[in-house]
């Protein structure tokens, strides 16, 4: 099922992004919080990281055997990094689309504290955790160094990957390991 999670995921990445980007304005938080494209692509992209979650976890099994320590680093980087990012974009698709329709004077406020802490964990999290990822992807051999180079770099630009453009990179990066996976049979281990 890797081939066909990180299908999924990627695709579903790049349609949100693309949906997304000509809708996303950040001088209006309010109307683009108000927008039922905006929402509606909120969800999908809520179970495209769901989705990324579960092609982590498939792909790193078809490279475990030779991923050693460093591949366990890099899988735990991308898990929690995508838990991270994922409960940033399910408080921004529920909770703020909330806010924007009975409190929308809340959504001018500059915000301070732990949510910017929170926040920006979040986005370092995730661009850190599929870097490593893609890194100890590159080491193992096993899927080929394009498509690894793809994932560091597609994880290092989703560092914004909750503003489109910016989740395109990881999510190509994903629909090309999903191909690749699906049309290469996975390596028997003894």
């Amino acid at each position: 099922m890797a081939g066909p999670l990180a299908l999924a995921a990627g695709t579903l990445m790049i349609v949100v992004e693309l949906v997304m980007f000509p809708i996303v304005d950040r001088d209006d938080r309010q109307g683009t919080s108000q927008n039922l494209a905006y929402r509606i692509s909120g969800i999908v992209y809520f179970v495209a990281f769901c989705l990324l979650i579960l092609a982590a976890v498939a792909a790193y099994s078809r490279q475990a055997h030779k991923a050693g320590r460093f591949g366990v680093v890099g899988l735990i980087g991308a898990l929690v990094g995508t838990m991270f990012l994922g409960g940033d974009l399910w408080f921004e698709t529920f909770y703020v689309t909330y806010l924007a329709d009975i409190a929308p004077q809340i959504l001018d406020a500059d915000p301070s504290g732990l949510i910017v802490i929170g926040a920006v964990s979040s986005y370092l999290l995730f661009a850190i955790g599929w870097a490593l990822f893609g890194l100890a992807s590159l080491r193992a051999g096993v899927f080929p160094k394009a498509i690894c180079i793809a994932i560091v770099v597609g994880g290092l630009l989703g560092f914004n990957a909750l503003l489109p453009p910016w989740g395109i990179g990881l999510g190509l990066a994903m629909v090309w390991l999903g191909v690749w996976m699906i049309r290469t049979p996975a390596e028997v281990v003894s």
